[in-house]
Formats: structure tokens, C-alpha cells, sequence
């Protein structure tokens, strides 16, 4: 595993690994012990234009391949990852503090949508549509937009890299990729090794290890690349959103959540804290499809109550190698601040602690807080962390209007025990996503992906990908001679 920390401490760029030419280092370290895990020196504008460059010479011939010897290479990156699973594994814990669960689940995800890659590189059909014309053929066909920026983020950085990266790869585009600067192996470097030992051609797969207060908006403003695939915050899609639009780039932003796991009265209840408590601490909470709020029809809810923060006392806090530990540190110290005085906003404006947990350093233990005021700002925003917040309600209509009243619609879950109450509540919900009788956090490699409002735009996933990561092009043959007015 300590390899990967050693010799991947570098930029991907044109098929050779090189340092950045930048005045300063990412220092990349793990954060439950704070060691330093690698130190990897900037790229800058520069090495932008380089690997944006090298991705557009190569992408011609890549997307002239035939698409059977392109599906080869992901046929090989699966293989790989299925032999270094190990290794990857130790990786995720030591670099994001994720548990050995949580590094097991971003791995069996990524297979799968390595596997969707295989069959996405077939999946583009042209068509031949009527004309009015006499003569006239009408073809459209799926060709790909070029060159792809991907912009991935912290949580599942192996996972929502490979999500966008194969893809695009799969469908005749090169990629530029820049990770998050806390996971720059996992989202980034890791990545472009697994594809190089696939056999995939120098230049498809650049990987540019920077930082805005370096590059500012080169990364997204650069002319070559066509699309901007980011994952990550509301507030920096917003700005992806604009500067893509300003230029005339399509952007795919998959970006943050406020989702609740709602429990009606008839609700098999035992079932629906095993799902609340999954749904809002998997992964320290640090998910954006994780519910912040837990909605419990009143009728049910001392029961619940009782049952949801007796086994939230059970969740083990502690290092992310022991397998018994289901939370591990949050990704650095800012966000265990920001957490910390979450908690502590809500108690000031009256809520009540069932569970307070403490923090120490980048392990923020969890939380359960009930009694928050409706108009508390909390209500609102995406929180990033293992803090639930328990919100009453009476009768379905206001547990609608309360899940819905939130500027998020990612995702969301509702427990009842029947099945079509359940769709038909489902159906109000302004979210791109909502599960009955389960939890809020799902991903599946043909299903559409993504959300209403401020959690993005477009969608990811099966034939998605194609909206994503392809364009349209109408050719139209005159067989014969054409009349003209004039």
C-alpha cells in the first residue's frame, strides 16, 4: 500500500509520470493518525495545457478504434483492481479514514461500473430518420464530445473518479482528471496507473494534482475540453455551472443533499432505525446522498426515538483499520470544526442532545439531536458529517412538505407498510432520486443518478452516459439532385 504514497506522488500527464513544475507541495495525509502519506509538488497552468493538449492529440485515433478493442482495456482495469484489491483497500482506509466496510463497498461499486464501461463502449446506435425531401437520407449519429474534465471529490474518490473517467474513456473521449487535493492518490494518480496497466494509449488519461489558489479557473476555462463532469459542494458547482455556460461547455454536476429517511405510522420500525442509522453514518456521514434528517410520524416516534439512539451508542468510533470500527475521522480538521460547531448551533438555539458526541482531532463521534427549531437554518443545509437531526411529524402531508422544504433534492427514503403509500409519497418528493423501504444511500451502474435543485444537473449512469459524454451530429445524403427556389 505504501507504494502507492511513494511512487504515484506525481502528475499523469501525455503517459509519463513527471513532477509538477509549482512553487509549493500538496501534502496528503491520513487523517485519523496525521501521518504524512505523500507530498506531491503542484501543477500548474502549465501542466493544465499540457495534459489538456496531450488528451486532444490523442482522442482522434482513440475514438476511431474500433469500440471492441476500446472495451478491451476496461476488460483489463477490472481484472487489475480485482487482483490489487487489497492494496486499494489499505489505501482508501489510510488516505480518507474510511472503514475497511466502507473501502469494501466504493470497491464492489467501482467494479461494477467498470463492468457497465465493457458494455458502454457498444452502446452507441446511429439512426436514419424519414425526411419530407425526395431522396433525402436523414442519418444521426452518437459521436464523442472530445476531450472530458473531471472534477472528483473526497468521500468516494476511487469510485466517483472511475464513475465518470470510464465512461468517458468507453465512449472515444480523453480525460483530464484533477482529484480532490486531500485524496489526490485514491481520486487521481491510483486511477491513472490501473488504466496505464491496462494497456490504455498515452495521452486518453492525464491526472493534474493542483489547486485554485494555483490555477484558478484554467482547469474549467481551458478551450479544449467540451464537458465538466464535477462532483462536489453546491457552491462550486454553482460556479462550474457559470463558467461552463459563460463558454458554451455542457457541465454534469452531481453536487450535495439534504435528504430525509421519512418513517410513516404503519412502518416496520426496527427495519427503519437499521436504515436510518446506515442511511445517515455510513462513511462518517460524509455522503452526499446521506439523510441529515430523520422525519417520524409522531405516533411512532418515542418508540423509534428509543430504538434509533440505542443503536447509534453501539456504532464504534475509533481507527478505520480495526474492523470492528463503523466511524472513522472525518476528511480533515476544518470539517471537524464545522461539524463540532453544528452541534453546538443547534443546542444554543434549543434543541436536545440525545447523543453529544465529542471530538477529538479529525474523529468526530456521532450525534443525534432532537427538538431543533423548524425554522432553524440547520434544517436546510447539507451536513457533512455523523449528526442526525430527529424531526417529528403529523400525518403524511406534512412530512411531504417538510422533506421537501429544503433547497437539496437528491435523494431520500420512506418506510411504510404498503408499498404503493409509499410510491405515491415518493412521487411528491422533489428529489431525482427516492427509495421505499430502504435507505437513502444507493448507487447502480444502469440506473439514471443525480438530483433536483442545488444537487446538479444531468444525470449519470447506463444510457445517461450517453447524454453526458456524447453529442449528436445529423448528416444528411441527397441521393439524386435536389430542387432549389432559386
Amino acid at each position: 500500500m505504501s507504494s502507492y504514497f511513494t511512487d504515484l506522488a506525481q502528475q499523469y500527464i501525455g503517459g509519463e509520470w513527471r513532477p509538477g513544475s509549482g512553487s509549493w507541495d500538496i501534502i496528503d495525509f491520513n487523517p485519523y493518525d496525521g501521518e504524512k502519506l505523500a507530498s506531491i509538488t503542484i501543477a500548474t497552468v502549465d501542466e493544465v495545457d499540457d495534459a489538456y493538449q496531450a488528451a486532444a492529440r490523442a482522442q482522434k485515433q482513440w475514438a476511431a478504434t474500433n469500440p471492441y478493442a476500446r472495451r478491451g482495456v476496461f476488460e483489463r482495469a477490472l481484472r487489475l483492481i480485482e487482483d490489487r484489491e487489497q492494496e486499494i483497500a489499505e489505501a482508501i482506509i489510510a488516505e480518507l479514514g474510511g472503514t475497511r466496510l466502507k473501502a469494501a463497498f466504493e470497491l464492489h461499486l467501482a467494479k461494477e461500473f467498470l463492468r457497465e464501461a465493457i458494455h458502454l463502449a457498444l452502446r452507441p446506435e446511429g439512426r436514419i430518420i424519414p425526411s419530407p425531401t425526395d431522396g433525402k437520407e436523414n442519418r444521426v449519429y452518437r459521436v464523442p464530445v472530445g476531450v472530458v474534465g473531471v472534477i472528483s471529490p473526497f468521500n468516494f474518490p476511487f469510485l466517483l473518479s472511475v464513475k465518470s473517467v470510464a465512461p468517458a474513456l468507453a465512449l472515444g473521449n480523453a480525460v483530464v482528471l484533477k482529484p480532490h487535493q486531500n485524496t489526490p492518490i485514491c481520486g487521481g494518480t491510483l486511477v491513472a496507473k490501473i488504466f496505464e496497466d491496462a494497456g490504455l494509449p498515452a495521452g486518453l488519461l492525464n491526472v493534474v494534482v493542483t489547486d485554485i489558489a494555483e490555477i484558478g479557473d484554467a482547469f474549467l476555462e481551458h478551450p479544449i475540453p467540451k464537458v465538466i463532469s464535477f462532483t462536489g459542494s453546491d457552491k462550486v458547482g454553482r460556479h462550474v455551472a457559470t463558467v461552463c455556460a459563460s463558454l458554451f461547455k455542457r457541465s454534469v454536476l452531481e453536487l450535495g443533499g439534504n435528504s430525509a429517511i421519512v418513517v410513516l405510522d404503519d412502518a416496520d420500525i426496527d427495519y427503519a432505525v437499521d436504515a436510518a442509522v446506515f442511511s445517515r453514518y455510513v462513511h462518517q456521514g460524509q455522503v452526499c446522498m446521506a439523510a441529515n434528517r430523520v422525519l417520524v410520524d409522531r405516533s411512532v416516534a418515542d418508540e423509534f426515538t428509543e430504538k434509533f439512539v440505542a443503536k447509534v451508542r453501539t456504532l464504534k468510533a475509533g481507527d478505520p483499520r480495526d474492523p470492528e470500527t463503523v466511524i472513522g475521522p472525518v476528511i480533515n480538521s476544518s470539517q471537524a470544526d464545522a461539524l463540532s460547531a453544528v452541534v453546538e448551533q443547534a443546542i444554543a438555539e434549543g434543541a436536545t442532545a440525545l447523543v453529544h458526541g465529542t471530538t477529538t482531532d479529525n474523529l468526530v463521534e456521532p450525534s443525534v439531536l432532537t427538538n431543533v427549531p423548524a425554522d432553524s437554518a440547520l434544517l436546510q443545509q447539507e451536513v457533512f458529517g455523523p449528526v442526525a437531526f430527529l424531526v417529528p411529524f403529523d400525518g403524511e402531508e406534512e412530512a411531504v412538505r417538510l422533506v421537501n422544504d429544503t433547497p437539496y433534492g437528491l435523494s431520500g427514503a420512506v418506510h411504510t407498510g404498503n408499498i404503493e403509500r409509499g410510491v405515491s409519497f415518493a412521487k411528491q418528493i422533489d428529489t431525482g432520486m427516492f427509495h421505499v423501504n430502504d435507505g437513502t444511500v444507493h448507487d447502480e451502474p444502469i440506473v439514471p443518478f443525480g438530483g433536483e435543485k442545488h444537487s446538479g444537473l444531468g444525470r449519470l449512469n447506463g444510457e445517461t452516459m450517453l447524454d453526458a459524454f456524447t453529442t449528436i451530429k445529423w448528416i444528411s445524403v441527397q441521393h439524386g439532385r435536389s430542387g432549389f427556389p432559386f
